[in-house]
């Protein structure tokens, strides 16, 4: 960890805690800044904020309260889910305080080089995919998976040494809150809307994603999905990087391509496009991006095939579960938008039951008729948007669509509806907060459902 002194004794703010608000404020601790910790939860329920306490911070808890803006703060850490519409980040931007996300902090600190991945879909694969082959064959350091794939970047900022490499997933809201972040290597995997609500417009969201690129140079390199024209055009415009194309779709110069099921790095095969064991073009995606970092890291083409050829993908990512009577069973609860969950169905070839629905965004489904028309054979459907999935199913020519009261029930109903050969597959397109707190949550319920339904069916032989 670099040893800064830019914070020792300035009054800061960390503003919301969860797993990044409390690594934020132990490294601001550990930087000698003074500082004061404030979430909305109630301490009786607030173990996050008990253990800062007993560090020595000071924490207030039980709402954010907007006389804290009385106070001579030179700076706020937000917590990246808190809106720009809270009362005192409104206060805060009126008084001129910068406030930062905590991977900016992180940066400030961490020693080791750093790889940025951001985009609407693919971040967490693709920034898994990366670990695992840097991490293969590996003889010095160690490649850390940070951001916000779950471990939050100043944790690893705190241990990273100059032989490990930060592979760092970032979302907008995590851009939004950067200054100086400049990745070594950044990827953006595909540009679409998202997150509207937070953002305001699309093009502010698309705005914040381009902030991983805001600071590089021309010895920074950016690796981009050049099958989407508008993106294309807009790191030609934006970025003073060393421009990487992929393409899945046609040849690239500079850059790395699919051709005769065959994958070329700079006119170089790497490996054919079989020995990647994740199904789906999506996927192909990410892994061209993934084997595009490997290669400006110097890593061994045979590395990188044999990471690649093992990686069974992300838990709640087109995940598969298990296979029973010839059913395979996939869990996808991630998809909580359309277009991942026709990236999901367009990485089958076999007959798909599709479990569907979750929280009302008020938007409609009928993108997704397409790859419904493809193999879905039926679908059942959950949560606020059931009626909604189900009509956009008998749009699709789908006969057989039934609503359920959950991914629970929905595990048994699908076994009924479906024949050996068949993929059982949770692809909400929604997102789980009607019903689950998370779709981890909701991944996990549709796989402890899956290994109950399996048990009764056994014991009934």
């Amino acid at each position: 960890m670099k040893q800064i002194d830019k914070y020792t004794n300035k009054k800061i703010l960390v503003l919301g805690l969860a797993l990044s608000g409390v690594s934020a404020a132990k490294l601001l601790h550990k930087l000698k800044a003074l500082v004061t910790v404030n979430d909305y939860k109630n301490l009786d329920e607030n173990p996050e904020a008990r253990e800062l306490i007993n560090e020595g911070l000071r924490v207030i808890t039980g709402g954010h309260p907007i006389e804290l803006m009385d106070e001579d703060f030179e700076l706020i850490v937000k917590n990246p889910g808190i809106p720009y519409s809270n009362p005192i980040v409104k206060k805060a931007i009126e008084k001129g305080i910068p406030i930062i996300t905590e991977v900016e902090l992180a940066y400030e600190v961490n020693e080791s080089k750093m790889i940025g991945i951001t985009g609407t879909n693919g971040k967490t694969t693709t920034t898994t995919m990366i670990t695992e082959i840097l991490n293969t064959d590996r003889v010095l350091g160690t490649a850390y998976a940070a951001g916000n794939i779950g471990t939050p970047a100043s944790e690893v900022a705190m241990k990273a040494t100059e032989s490990d490499v930060t592979v760092l997933e970032l979302s907008s809201f995590q851009l939004l809150g950067t200054l100086n972040l400049k990745p070594a290597i950044s990827v953006i995997t595909n540009l679409y809307s998202a997150h509207l609500d937070y953002h305001g417009t699309r093009e502010e969201y698309v705005k914040a994603k381009m902030k991983i690129t805001d600071n590089q140079t021309e010895n920074d390199y950016l690796i981009y999905n050049a099958d989407q024209e508008e993106l294309s055009e807009l790191v030609i415009q934006h970025s003073k990087a060393q421009l990487i194309p992929f393409s899945r779709k046609k040849k690239v110069e500079q850059g790395i391509y699919v051709k005769n099921d065959r994958i070329y790095f700079n006119e170089e095969e790497v490996l054919e496009v079989s020995d990647i064991l994740l199904p789906g073009k999506h996927n192909l995606e990410n892994a061209l991006a993934a084997i595009a970092v490997a290669k400006l890291m110097n890593k061994s083409n045979e590395a990188i095939k044999k990471a690649l050829m093992q990686f069974k993908g992300v838990k709640h990512r087109t995940q598969f579960v298990c296979t029973f009577e010839g059913r395979k069973f996939y869990n996808d609860s991630k998809a909580t938008n359309s277009l991942a969950t026709i990236n999901a169905l367009e990485g089958f070839e076999n007959p798909i039951i599709l479990l569907a629905g979750g929280l009302d965004r008020g938007v409609s489904f009928d993108e997704l008729i397409p790859a419904m028309k493809k193999n879905v054979k039926a679908v059942l459907a959950f949560g606020e948007t059931a009626e909604k999935i189900i009509e956009t199913g008998k749009k699709a020519g789908i006969n057989k669509t039934i609503k359920v009261v959950n991914v629970e029930q929905a595990v048994p109903e699908a076994y009924k509806m479906s024949e050996p050969n068949d993929i059982i597959l949770l692809s909400p397109a929604c997102a789980s907060w009607d019903q689950y707190p998370s779709f981890e949550i909701r991944g996990n319920a549709y796989m402890e459902s899956i290994d109950q339904f399996i048990q009764s069916k056994q014991e009934e032989e």
